[in-house]
């Protein structure tokens, strides 16, 4: 980025009136307001118009700082009529920030098509990072994150939904989803159906009052949100990649029937987990299997 953004010494106060022209991808808070950045604050501040996704979510954080400044709604519903308006402010030297409702620009909304064109045509583009649901959730969940894969929405239909999972099981990647939490314990059952037994991690509510994190194998989770009704809030969802004991379980089974003949059931679990290095919980899933079939 070129030129500097210096922070003002108060909320309310103007910012560098020397914010260079261009377009200003900016994250805003997915909760909790302290969330902004200060670099996000001056260029909210210092820009010339806010593209918002919802002008009125905007404008509830910009009182909050107490600032002032023009807001143009660009969203799924207005992005072809209001995107050349948006190129024609930036070309002629404009300073547009562009915010979503929550968290980064471009992830789940059409923000990416304003900035290739912007980059087509020459307009400078700066990324102002923050907060973000799928790093967040990613970081709460408890599941491998070197290598991971945000398949945003899942289809609202359960055909397309498991079409959608069908494709996506052979990814050896943590996965992130956003879903509806009306849809959550059907999508839960889908997701067990066809990626199978995974550890996964539920979070509502990230950064707010009332977070919650709730971890298990997915047909526990199926089950779980199925009896106590769909929660409240925006839900994130992480699934760990395959197991690696998953497609074949005839390692774990002999093990666990020698194990359980002399030793409890955790503690063989405990053994046969750490002998064949395997999830535990799948191995805890498994022994319990055995243990219902014998009764």
């Amino acid at each position: 980025m070129t030129g500097k953004l210096r922070r003002s010494d108060g909320a309310g106060k103007s910012a560098d009136e020397n914010l260079p022209a261009g377009l200003y991808v900016t994250a805003t808070p997915i909760g909790n307001a302290g969330d902004v950045t200060l670099r996000a604050l001056d260029v909210l501040k210092g820009c010339d118009l806010i593209a918002a996704e919802d002008t009125r979510v905007t404008a509830k954080l910009l009182a909050i700082y107490g600032i002032s400044k023009p807001l143009s709604a660009y969203n799924d519903h207005n992005a072809a009529r209001e995107r050349p308006k948006l190129l024609a402010r930036l070309r002629h030297g404009g300073r547009v920030a562009l915010v979503s409702d929550a968290g980064t620009p471009l992830v789940s909304d059409p923000g990416f098509k304003l900035v290739r064109d912007a980059i087509t045509e020459g307009i400078a583009v700066h990324a102002i990072p923050g907060a973000s649901a799928v790093l967040t959730g990613l970081a709460l969940a408890g599941l491998p994150t070197d290598r991971f894969f945000f398949a945003g929405f899942l289809p609202a239909k359960s055909g397309e939904r498991r079409t959608v999972l069908a494709e996506l099981k052979g990814l050896r990647a943590t996965l992130i989803f956003f879903e509806s939490a009306q849809r959550l314990a059907d999508s839960l059952a889908d997701l067990a159906d066809i990626l199978g037994m995974r550890t996964a991690a539920v979070a509502r509510e990230l950064t707010k009052l009332h977070e919650e994190v709730r971890r298990g194998l997915l047909g526990e989770l199926a089950a779980h949100y199925a009896s106590a009704g769909a929660p409240k809030g925006e839900v994130t969802l992480v699934v760990s990649p395959p197991h690696e004991a998953e497609a074949d379980f005839t390692r774990i089974d002999a093990l666990l029937d020698k194990a359980l003949e002399f030793m409890p059931l955790r503690a063989a679990v405990d053994l046969v987990a750490e002998a064949l290095e395997a999830p535990r919980r799948a191995v805890y899933a498994r022994a319990l299997e055995k243990k219902a079939d014998d009764g």
